[in-house]
């Protein structure tokens, strides 16, 4: 084997312009793929990472009219044939494989009855929640307490609030201890909180970073109480939502679907279901269209792949005819079929996979100017190139076992005999 290789090597460098044509095919063919690869995986690291984004492996179960939109009791009404489950589902929820905690919440959006004063919380929302939930959703208090067991037991009216709601409604102020009104009602704020990380999306022009600005800028805010004074804002009960904590973005789905199937158990209404939803979904649908566009431009780069695996068996052809005597020669003294075939087997493929090499680094090398210029992010996949420089001695093989053959099949004295 190595005496083949070694013959190879020797065979390639005598005839160096036409190994390097021959190889050109493979090259560009193989440089293409690692360039559309590294940019295919950056582009779907990059929206899993913006979509998800602070990392908390969140699952949300929300009511859902034709598994769509969100129901909204506030515009709607209460819809007939759902329960209004009490903390026992919550227990439920948290025993599913992979749920590391789980949480019931009710929910306003949009909000306008939110006060300090004079001071409104414009577009805010407002959630009821139980105790569980801050640690579900992945916040850390940063100001003042959490709620306790007392807060429910009494039915006491305290708030939580996050950075922007608390901004919004006491400026520069400390709102620990302040009071705001809700529909009228006063809620003491015993504390504030944030996401336990914070998340910065990727940003890669001056457009996107006005556009995250703006976002930041206009973000309404959150106010949390305790799912026990909900009924004094809103004066009637109403079916809960649910967030899971799953153990890890993988789990996410499983998640999802099976607290969607315990939710669902007791629910009659056929138009109206509790339905799961989360980040990784939405950045699955996206990296599959994303994979699907560039998968097609894979295609139409293996096609140079082709070409490149007819010009090696065009070329080795042309050896066999050049060293027709040598050939003839090695089978007088008593070199076997299977000797000659596989030499110049190895001799197409140490020519592909020379080619291979060489397109990798071409193609990582096309991936990272296509990064400078376009500010395309790119990652390069080390199980693609290794698949690539397999793939073009694989190409090597195939293409080559004809010639291959036809040298093992000469005729030893018609071979002597050949000028």
């Amino acid at each position: 084997m190595f005496e083949n290789i070694r013959i190879s090597f020797q065979s390639i460098w005598a005839h160096k312009l036409r190994s390097l044509l021959t190889m050109l095919g493979i090259i560009i063919g193989i440089a293409a793929i690692i360039a559309i690869v590294s940019t295919i995986k950056g582009t779907n690291e990059t929206i899993k990472k913006n979509l998800i984004g602070s990392g908390t492996n969140t699952v949300t179960v929300r009511l859902a009219e034709s598994g769509d939109y969100d129901y909204e009791p506030e515009y709607s009404g209460i819809p007939s044939g759902i329960p209004v489950y009490d903390y026992t589902m919550r227990d439920e929820l948290a025993k599913i494989p992979h749920v590391e905690d789980a949480s019931l919440y009710l929910i306003r959006t949009s909000i306008n009855y939110v006060y300090n004063k004079t001071t409104p919380l414009q577009g805010g929302q407002l959630v009821g929640a139980d105790i569980h939930y801050l640690n579900t959703c992945g916040y850390v208090m940063t100001g003042g307490r959490h709620f306790t067991e007392a807060d429910y037991k009494n039915y006491r009216k305290v708030a939580l609030l996050d950075k922007v709601a608390a901004t919004s409604l006491f400026e520069d102020k400390n709102p620990i201890g302040g009071t705001i009104e809700i529909k009228g009602e006063p809620f003491v704020v015993v504390g504030t909180f944030e996401e336990s990380t914070a998340f910065e999306p990727v940003i890669n022009s001056i457009e996107e970073y006005y556009e995250y600005a703006y976002e930041r800028e206009n973000s309404s805010g959150t106010v949390i109480i305790p799912d026990v004074d909900w009924n004094i804002i809103i004066a009637y009960d109403e079916p809960y939502n649910a967030k899971l904590l799953a153990a890890s973005t993988d789990d996410m789905k499983s998640v999802g679907k099976a607290a969607q199937e315990l939710m669902n158990q007791a629910v009659t209404n056929k138009e109206i279901k509790y339905s799961a939803k989360d980040i990784s979904e939405t950045a699955a649908e996206t990296e599959e269209l994303s994979s699907t566009t560039n998968k097609q431009l894979i295609w139409i780069a293996s096609i140079s792949l082709l070409v490149g695996g007819i010009g090696v068996m065009n070329i080795m052809l042309v050896s066999v005819t050049e060293r027709t005597r040598e050939i003839g020669l090695k089978k007088a003294i008593g070199a076997r079929k299977n000797r000659i075939l596989a030499q110049f087997l190895t001799e197409a493929a140490v020519l592909t996979s020379f080619g291979g090499i060489i397109g990798t680094i071409a193609g990582i090398a096309m991936a990272e100017i296509i990064a400078r210029i376009s500010n395309v992010p790119v990652a390069i996949s080390i199980p693609a190139v290794i698949i690539a420089i397999l793939f073009s001695m694989l190409i090597g093989i195939i293409f080559g076992f004809i010639p291959a053959v036809q040298a093992a099949n000469l005729d030893p004295i018609v071979a002597l005999r050949h000028e």
